[in-house]
């Protein structure tokens, strides 16, 4: 039995740093033994099938795996989430958003390496952000950002070092977070 797990790598490939080309990266994973590697845009999305002995790794030791392999294929190492498509649709499904009536820069999911106690986001003045507006769910935060993620005071806000301190914490926007519920089959 097989299992699809999308691979979401954090901060590479911005502004010319920590460069990991994707054909590099599909090799690095098939060197791995995970199969039917693809990958999506050049930010560190990928999707890999993987069975036998490796079906029973969790998620983190997949992660664990695969920033080991990098590291030593690029030199760097990277912070890795992965998440199988059945989770990654259940984010799809349980967004608080209306996300069909959204442009995908607007909504975004910010995948997080494990579940985040609300306290965390107490300091946050949620009005003086308005109308840009967040919510938590299971391992993820969901961030309404009318003008984009680029233009974003909550962004920076729920971001913040002292806010998400122990956590590895990777976002994508909307048009990916469909891209990978769809390669990974999680429909």
């Amino acid at each position: 039995m097989t299992q699809t797990y999308a691979l979401l790598l954090r901060g590479i490939n911005v502004s010319g740093r920590r460069k990991v080309p994707m054909a590099d990266l599909r090799s690095c994973l098939e060197g791995l033994g995970h199969q039917d590697v693809r990958t999506y845009l050049q930010s560190g999305n990928a999707v890999f099938t993987t069975g036998g002995g490796a079906l029973a790794a969790s998620d983190e030791a997949l992660a664990s795996e695969i920033e080991d392999a990098v590291e030593h294929r690029f030199g760097f190492r990277v912070d890795c989430l992965v998440r199988d498509g059945a989770y990654l649709a259940a984010v799809a499904a349980a967004c608080p958003f209306p996300a069909a009536e959204l442009e995908g820069k607007q909504l975004h999911a910010l995948y997080l390496s494990e579940s985040a106690e609300p306290g965390r986001f107490a300091g946050i003045d949620r009005e003086a952000h308005l109308p840009e507006e967040f919510a938590l769910g299971d391992r993820v935060l969901y961030l309404y950002a009318p003008e984009g993620l680029g233009n974003s005071k909550l962004g920076e806000a729920v971001s913040r070092t002292s806010v998400v301190k122990g956590l590895v914490v990777t976002g994508r926007n909307w048009n990916t977070v469909r891209k990978l519920v769809e390669m990974t089959g999680g429909e």
